[in-house]
Order: structure tokens, then sequence, then C-alpha cells
């Protein structure tokens, strides 16, 4: 083995590895992770925001630990795997002279850093990212129908990680495009389309939820420059840290001299260009150009083996910035360390000081996806979120975490309330969270709500879907519209008289559907764009019942 990974080269990933085992350990899970965590507990093929990757990866971690590292230990082999596989990747024999610096230079990509412990749908996208290069690499070498094969199984798993994993595969592919005139490109395609049929089918079961709601559904703001393509440049630089100059100039300055390096080059801008384009309309999340890492690192490292200038600074740079690294991960543990509050801190305060006040029963959180799954992972009790027209549909809106609180005594915790039986403070001693005893709680956000014009202005159809098993009379529910703006930005609430097509219909049978019609009432707002029907019960705020339907002019 030490033919090709020198000896330095192993004690420091060993070293690594166990770096990433004890700060997996050490630090508490961020609301995201909660929020896997939960997808874990019911495998599926699909979940609301993302494909299934992040999910098994858990389950498979907590099939051998408990706790935090339950849920990261496959990050810290995967991240460790990905050190190796670029290191492979890059045939330049002097490499092996300077294995600190590629190490000095993975370790200060914040975001590769950060997610060798953490487990985000991230972490797999970069692993099968220079899983994906290297198998492609040899195949430009030798094709072969064995490489081909690998490289569909890896791109399923890709796009079973993540979404913006297509960027990847486009990218590579519009670099070569001989490809498509390879039947073993071809097989390989259909090999990860195969591989991903069920998927495609969880996609179909439910009517393209995720789809629908990052592309139609999800609320956005008015372009601003500060915000959206400065702050995306800023993302640039901070995916990089302080080796940001360096790395981009190994790109500007990397000649292509084979497919693989323009494939390297054609990602790397592609995905540049793309979010780049996409600032215009939206803010860029940072970790949605972290593919960029995978390609830009191999490029950066075979420049500086070439460029002994830069290849110093390098070092000197990485040094500064794994000080930096390791004091920010033991701030991740020890707040004291930096006077910033982070999502690792105080949460088993909260939640234990909430579960004492609760009496041990369910807890039901108003619009938050992210305090349920982060109460229940550290309370042990089943726990549901409720959503409202202020909020955002996600996992607990399709699953059924709904019946795990129904007709039960629950605490409902929200921080729009002004009192209640309970209070508990946020980690930031500043939000006040003021919960109140429900019993024989019950609610029906699945109901579905569907809008259609007639002739007659500002009059609508309404059909309400029932979903469960049992019928709900209409007397018990109230019915709202909540306007948006052309952001999808609720800014008024107003309630609306709906009236039976059919005489003396009093309950909506199951899986049944009953027809309405309702007049659209005035509302303060200037030039609504959107308005949403909602469905009320128990004297509770309106859910999401209806998808955001355009109002005429």
């Amino acid at each position: 083995m030490t033919q090709r990974f020198p000896t330095l080269f192993l004690i420091l990933t060993a070293s690594l590895f166990i770096l990433n085992l004890v700060q997996s350990s050490l630090t508490e899970l961020i609301y995201d992770e909660a929020y896997y965590w939960y997808y874990a507990q019911n495998l599926d093929w699909g979940y609301f925001d993302h494909p299934p990757m992040v999910a098994f990866m858990i389950k498979l971690s907590g099939l051998l630990f408990d706790g935090e590292l339950g849920v990261r230990f496959m990050s810290c082999l995967l991240s460790v795997g990905t050190y190796l596989i670029i290191w492979l990747t890059i045939d330049n024999p002097k490499k092996r002279e300077h294995v600190a610096v590629f190490f000095l230079l993975l370790f200060s990509i914040t975001l590769m850093n950060a997610y060798g412990f953490l487990t985000l749908p991230d972490t797999p996208l970069l692993f099968f990212t220079a899983l994906f290069l290297f198998l492609y690499k040899y195949y430009l070498e030798k094709p072969s129908y064995l490489l081909a094969i690998g490289i569909g199984l890896v791109m399923a798993a890709l796009m079973y990680s993540k979404y913006h994993a297509v960027l990847i595969i486009f990218f590579v592919l519009l670099s070569n495009l001989k490809l498509f005139g390879d039947i073993r490109a071809w097989l390989a395609v259909a090999i990860a389309l195969i591989c991903y049929i069920p998927h495609f089918q969880w996609l179909i079961q439910h009517d393209f939820v995720s789809i629908k709601y990052h592309i139609f559904e999800r609320p956005n703001q008015a372009y601003s420059f500060t915000k959206f393509t400065l702050g995306y440049f800023v993302n640039l630089v901070a995916i990089f840290g302080l080796l940001f100059f360096w790395v981009y100039q190994a790109l500007f300055k990397t000649r292509t001299t084979g497919l693989f390096t323009k494939a390297l080059k054609y990602l790397s801008y592609g995905v540049l260009i793309f979010f780049f384009i996409s600032s215009f309309n939206r803010r860029v999340q940072t970790q949605w150009v972290i593919i960029i890492s995978v390609p830009m690192a191999i490029m950066t490292f075979n420049y500086i083996l070439e460029n002994t200038s830069a290849r110093k600074w390098v070092f000197r740079m990485g040094l500064i910035s794994l000080i930096i690294m390791l004091y920010a991960r033991i701030w991740l543990v020890h707040k004291p360390l930096l006077p910033i509050l982070f999502e690792t801190h105080g949460n088993k305060v909260w939640v234990n000081e909430l579960k004492e006040k609760s009496q041990g029963v369910p807890v039901v959180f108003e619009n938050s996806y992210r305090r349920a799954p982060m109460y229940e992972f550290y309370a042990g009790i089943p726990s549901y979120t409720l959503n409202n027209h202020m909020y955002r549909r996600n996992q607990y809106t399709i699953d059924a975490s709904e019946e795990r609180v129904r007709n039960k005594r629950i605490l409902y915790v929200t921080k729009y309330a002004k009192s209640g039986d309970i209070q508990y403070l946020h980690p930031d001693k500043k939000t006040v969270f003021y919960g109140r005893f429900m019993n024989n709680f019950e609610s029906f956000r699945k109901l579905r709500c569907i809008v259609d014009t007639t002739t007659t202005k500002n009059l609508y159809e309404l059909k309400v879907y029932n979903p469960y098993d049992f019928e709900i009379p209409i007397a018990d529910l109230s019915f709202s519209a909540a306007f948006s703006n052309a952001y999808k930005q609720v800014k008024d609430l107003k309630p609306i008289q709906v009236e039976a097509l059919q005489n003396n219909q009093q309950v909506l049978a199951p899986k049944d559907a009953v027809q309405f019609q309702f007049q659209l009432p005035k509302t303060k707002m200037e030039k609504p764009v959107y308005f949403r029907v909602g469905i009320s019960e128990n004297g509770l705020l309106p859910g999401l019942n209806g998808a955001p339907f355009k109002i005429a002019e």
C-alpha cells in the first residue's frame, strides 16, 4: 500500500479519521442533521427535500453507534475516502514529495473540512464526485464495459445524494461530446437510470412534491445585488478560505492538456457560471457550489506541484488555516471560545428543560421542522411540527408523523404566543417559546385544496380531498386565503366562506373529495399576486392545504 500511499499520507489519513470521530462524538447536532436523522427513522426512496442517500448513511451509522456518532460515522468514513480518491486521481509523481501540502490544501477547504464529520447530503455528494472523476479518468485512458458499469452505478449514487449532481454529469458529458457516440457511455447512462427508477417512482407517487416545491412554491425575495450576486462571490471566496487566491489562480492558469483536464475545467467553470446566472434570480447558498471543490482541488494540487512559489504560499497559508480550522472545531464544542452562538450550542440544555416541563407528553412545534427532530433526538420522545400559512411544507407534511400525536395529550409549542402553560428560553437568551397543553389533539393538515376559476370574477371553485381513512365534519373546519406577492411571501390572511355545491353535505368522506365554491375576499395588501387556501381546526392557524394560485388580473 505504501507504493500508492506514502507512510506520511497514511499517518495523516488515520489522524484525520480519528480527529473526525472525536469531533463527531463531542459536537452536538446541527438542525439539518437532526432533520436528516428524522428521515432515517423511516427509510424510503425519497424525501421532501432530498433523495435518500443521507438517510441511508445515517441508518448505517446508527446500526454501529449511538448518539451523535450514530448519525455521523459514515461521514467520517466517506471523508477519508474522498481524500484517498483525490490522491489516487492525481498522477503527478512529484505528489509523494508534498503530502503535507496536499492535506493542508484539502483541510483548508472550509465545507469539505466541515463535511468530514457533519452528515449532510453534500457529504456523499463530495465522495461520489471524487469517485466519478476517478473512474472517468481511467475510462478515458482505457475504456471498458466494466468501467462503464462502475460509472453508471456512481452516477446513480450521485443522483441519490443530491439533485445538484445532474450538473456534475452534464458538464462532464459536455466536455467530451464524443461520448454520445460511445455505446459504453450509453450503457453507463442506462444503468444509472435503471438504478434511479425507485426514486422516479417515489416522485410519481408523491406528485413530484420536491420538484414542485423548489421550482414553484419556494418563497423568494426581490433581487438585491448585495444579497444575491455579491453574496455569491463572497461565498466563492469562503469555500476555499485563505487559499482562495491560489485555488482560482490554478483554475485560470491550468491548460487543457487532455480530456480529463478539460472535464475538470468544464465542471468548474460550468457550475460557477450556472450559479452566477442563478444569483440574478435568488440567493445561492454556499453548499450549492461545493461540487467545484473536488475538480478544483485536483487542478490546484497539480498546479502547485509545478509552481514552487504558489506551493510555498499554499503551505504557509494552509498552516494558518489549519490553526483556524482546529480552533473553530473546538469552538463548535465549547462556545466560550468565541462570543458567537451556533447551532451546535445549547441544544441539550433547551431540550432537557422542555422535556422536564412537558411532563413527558409528545411536543408539537409550530412552524419548525428543525426543532421537532432535534427535540426527538435528544429527548427520545415523539414530536411533530404543525405548519401554518406563514411557513413552508417539509417532510412532516407528507409522512405519517401526524398520526403519532392524534387524539393524544400534547404540549403545543410556539414562538408566536405571548403566554402559555409553560415557557422556555432559546439558547440565544432572547427568543421565548410558550407552550400550552392540549387534550385529544387533532389536526387535518393533509387535507388537499384544489382551486379553479369560474366565469364569475372573484368566484372560485374549491375541491377538498380527504386522504384520511376517517370522515371529517365540515363544521369543524375553517377556511382562509393567504395572500402573497410575486415572491410568494405571505402578506395578509383573510377568512373565506365556502359553500358546498351539494346540499346537506355535512362531512368529508374518507378518500373522497367535496366540491365547494367561494368568493375571494378583498385584502388590504396592494396588488396581491397569489393566494393560497388553508384549512384550520381547533382554533389553530390555517395550514398549507393548497398550492399558490395566481390571481387573475
